[in-house]
């Protein structure tokens, strides 16, 4: 099994150090549009890591099984390394795999939710 409370941990690091060179390494070189790129995506990495964090504790609990956090981390990769990709400079088609990225962050959200429902009927 993996430690996806290390893994989150990770994240939430990456999604640190991401918008601290937002902040003070792009500002200058890169436009308003790419700064806000850059914006979504340590936003989303932070926010998601945090969640990541609650669904491996929830994972250590046996309440949820791996498929959250695997469906949350590949959502997490694929969301936000596509628009940091574009802020620095990869071709605007990666745009195109951007909302993969999401539905599967949303598909892992739901995931957690039927587990939830799923918990609570069984009790």
């Amino acid at each position: 099994m993996l430690n996806w409370v290390g893994i989150a941990a990770i994240n939430m690091a990456i999604a640190v150090a991401l918008g601290a060179f937002g902040a003070h390494g792009l500002k200058n070189i890169a436009s308003p549009q790419q700064l806000e790129w850059w914006h979504t995506a340590t936003l989303y990495l932070l926010v998601h890591a945090i969640g990541l964090l609650l669904v491996g504790l929830l994972i250590r609990l046996k309440y949820v099984s791996q498929t959250t956090a695997w469906l949350l981390q590949i959502g997490i990769i694929i969301f936000a390394g596509s628009l940091c990709a574009m802020t620095l400079g990869a071709p605007l088609w990666f745009g195109a795999i951007t909302p993969i990225g999401g539905v599967l962050m949303i598909a892992g959200w739901l995931c957690l939710a039927l587990s939830a429902f799923k918990t609570n009927t069984q009790k």
